[in-house]
Parts: structure tokens; C-alpha cells; sequence
């Protein structure tokens, strides 16, 4: 059955019969006349004269087109495939490696923190210019500096969906929304607690003062520490809250009471950062230290590192105060720690200019980056949201106990005095 009408059959038949009249294909003119019962007489000016030969070339580009398209699509895929963002989300024991993808350059004093955005491919820095800048850390380009604060911002985090510290939208052109007074002297960090309904600060006032972010209250202080509060972290469940201090302890707290948990004494200088470790990270651990598998070994919370002045990073069980862990090495003062999403490795960040990576299965120091001509003073993991439990503002999960609201992925960014902040891809 043919796929032409009869039309389509006419054109066709005729511009054959034309063809082989010019080439002198008598023979298989006249045959071909007689069998398809056209009648047609040769003329160099009708529609068909040439028409085969047109047609035929046509067919001979388009099949050429196609085959340069899809060259090119696939070319575009394997491009796409090696994107910072596909690139971001595969290797899954990647650690950062010079040199770094993007140096990114517009502050004008040094950078106190950078923190990625969770959905979408937007880093943020803070700086002592008293200015947030907004960049997109694939592409390494700048977007927008945020102005409201008068003095140096020494922190900065998005929460775990759109907004930026509650104070600037950016869903809405990222204007200032809240301001959260409170605190009687600077604000050295902040944190969103899980379920993004309350933030906690640290201050060189000595206090932990817990949010919350509808109404901008102030619904709980929490005092102890003797000295500048430099840093605090809840745990990823909400039920606890580790500061340090310039006191040179490590203290943990019940993040619903604000009752002291733990007094952590074995730093030999301030306190400069502190970060529970994720659940992937606690059989690295628990091989490092020989402590047995136990019912309670999936809760969030159960360890967690420092880092401070005297130039060491420490592990510790946050449940019964014990120092797990000496971790020596850097030359001067530690100033961040992230933990590797696979929970092979401590990422840490130091004023002798380097980024190091320790194993955690082993303490050891697999490798060190010369990341910055000046102190490194910030360190961060990209992350990504991703499905599953969501964390309740109670600390409870609403779906999973041990449901993340998000996950790591592979690119690094770090800031430091030299006022520059970089990005470190696969």
C-alpha cells in the first residue's frame, strides 16, 4: 500500500519520466510511461523539468542537518554532563583540589562566611565591608550586594527553603524583612534551628539566645559561658545546641531548656568553631576510637568536632564529654570545619592558609591545599534539598528519625582575609 495520494504519485512519476528523458534513458522512459500510465511529454519549462534532481539534493542537506544536530546534541550532553552542577552531584569521595574553579573578587574587607543557597546554584559571602554579596557559583558571577548593616556582618546562612535570615527575601527582590534585636553586644554567629521557625545566636555579650523568626521575639537566653560566645550549631534533630568560646571550652545544651549539658575542657585557646558530626560519619568514628555499635548509634547529635586557636581540631563523644580525638597539624588558628558527605573525611580551614583533609577512620592528613594568599576564615559544603522526613521545630522528625532535610553535594566554597572567596569544583 503506498504512503503517497495520487497526486503525490502524478508529481513523483512525472518528475522521473522527466529525469530519464534528459539523461537519454529512452528505454526505461518509454517503460516506465507504459507501466505507471502517465502521459506526460517532456518540457523544459514545465514544473518538473529538474524536479528529481532538486529534491534528491534537498534530501542530501537535510540528512546532513540531522547529522550536524545531532552531533551538536551530542556535544551539548556530554557538556551538560560535566557541568559544575552534574559534576557536583557524582564522585562521591571528592575532597577539593587546586586550583580553584572560581576566585570570585568585590569585597573590600575580609570575608567572615560564605553559605550556599539549598535549591539553587547561589552562594552568599559576609564580610567585615558590612555588605552581603550574592554570587552563582557555577558560572563564578556576581548578582547583587545586600546593604543594611552598618558594621562588620561576621555570619550568614539561608534557611532550608527560600529566605535568607529571615531578614532578607529572596523571593521578593531580597529586601530586609526582620531585624532581631536583642543581643548587648556583636553578633559573632547564627543558625537556623531545623524546621526553620526559630534561629539561635552566638554573642560577645556571653550569651546563646534562641528566636523566633514569625514574630522576632527573644525566647530564651542561655548564659554560662564566661567569655565571647564565637560560635554555636544545633544538632540536625533540634535537641541540642555546641557553642565555643573564647572561655576555651565546649559546651553543649539542651536546646529546649537551655540547660548545660556538657562542659568541654581541652582546647588551650578560643574556641573558633565547632560542627556535630553527620550520622554518615559515625562508623569513621567509631573504627578511629573502637567504640562498639549501640541501639542509639543512628541519633543525631552523638559527636562532634572543634576546632580553636591552639592550632588543633578535636573529636568528642557529645554524650558523655569525653575527648575522642587530638587532631594536630595546621600551623596556626583553625577557624572552619565541614564534615565530607560521604562521613570519610573532616574538612578544615586555618589561618596558615591552607584547607587540610583528614581521614576519620585513621586521624591522619591525607592532604593539604595551599587555598589563600591570606588567613582562610570560612569553609562550606554545598548542599541541596532533597525528599523525605522533614525535621519539626520540636526536634522531632515528622516522617523519619533519621530523615535529612538535605544533602551535601560536591563543590566547596571558602573565604578569607585576602577578601576573596573561592569555589572548588570536581
Amino acid at each position: 500500500m503506498s504512503l503517497l495520494s495520487d497526486r503525490q504519485k502524478e508529481d513523483l512519476h512525472k518528475s522521473m519520466l522527466d529525469y530519464l528523458h534528459a539523461n537519454n534513458f529512452i528505454a526505461a522512459f518509454d517503460a516506465l510511461k507504459a507501466d505507471a500510465g502517465t502521459q506526460y511529454t517532456p518540457d523544459p519549462k514545465a514544473k518538473y523539468a529538474g524536479l528529481l534532481e532538486k529534491k534528491w539534493t534537498s534530501v542530501i542537506r537535510l540528512q546532513k542537518k540531522i547529522m550536524d544536530l545531532e552531533n551538536r546534541n551530542a556535544a551539548l550532553q556530554e557538556e551538560l554532563s560535566l557541568s559544575p552542577a552534574k559534576r557536583a552531584a557524582t564522585q562521591t569521595d571528592w575532597v577539593p583540589r587546586a586550583p580553584a574553579a572560581h576566585v570570585l573578587t568585590g569585597h573590600r574587607s575580609p570575608v567572615t562566611r560564605v553559605a550556599f543557597h539549598p535549591q539553587y546554584s547561589i552562594i552568599a559571602s559576609a564580610s567585615e565591608d558590612a555588605t552581603v554579596k550574592i554570587w552563582d557559583w557555577e558560572t563564578g558571577e556576581f548578582e547583587r550586594t545586600l546593604k543594611g548593616h552598618t558594621k562588620a556582618i561576621m555570619d550568614v546562612e539561608f534557611d532550608h527553603k527560600d529566605l535568607f535570615i529571615k531578614i532578607w527575601d529572596s523571593q521578593n527582590e531580597w529586601k530586609n524583612i526582620k531585624t532581631f534585636p536583642g543581643h548587648d553586644h556583636s553578633v559573632s554567629a547564627v543558625r537556623f534551628m531545623p524546621g526553620d521557625q526559630h534561629i539561635v545566636s552566638a554573642s560577645r555579650d556571653r550569651t546563646i539566645r534562641v528566636f523566633d523568626i514569625a514574630s522576632t521575639h527573644l525566647l530564651r537566653t542561655i548564659s554560662g559561658h564566661a567569655e565571647w560566645v564565637r560560635c554555636v550549631v544545633p544538632s540536625d534533630d533540634g535537641r541540642w545546641l555546641a557553642s565555643g568560646s573564647k572561655d576555651h571550652t565546649v559546651r553543649i545544651w539542651d536546646a529546649q531548656t537551655g540547660e548545660s549539658k556538657l562542659e568541654l575542657r581541652d582546647h588551650q585557646n578560643d574556641v573558633e568553631v565547632v560542627a556535630f558530626a553527620p550520622i554518615a560519619a559515625y562508623a569513621a568514628i567509631r573504627e578511629l576510637t573502637g567504640i562498639p555499635n549501640t541501639d542509639r548509634a543512628k541519633r543525631p547529635g552523638l559527636y562532634l568536632a572543634s576546632g580553636a586557636r591552639d592550632k588543633t581540631i578535636k573529636l568528642w563523644d557529645a554524650q558523655t564529654g569525653q575527648m575522642l580525638r587530638n587532631l594536630p597539624g595546621h600551623d596556626n588558628w583553625v577557624r572552619a570545619l565541614a564534615f565530607h558527605p560521604s562521613g570519610k573525611y573532616l574538612l578544615s580551614a586555618s589561618d596558615d592558609k591552607t584547607i587540610r583533609v583528614w581521614e576519620l577512620s585513621t586521624g591522619r592528613c591525607v592532604k593539604t591545599i595551599d587555598a589563600h594568599n591570606h588567613f582562610v576564615t570560612t569553609l562550606s559544603w554545598g548542599r541541596q534539598s532533597t525528599s523525605g522526613g522533614t525535621i519539626a521545630a520540636n526536634g522531632t522528625s515528622e516522617e523519619a528519625a533519621s530523615a535529612d532535610p538535605e544533602k551535601l553535594v560536591n563543590v566547596v566554597a571558602t573565604g578569607s582575609v585576602d577578601q576573596t572567596i573561592k569555589i572548588w569544583l570536581p
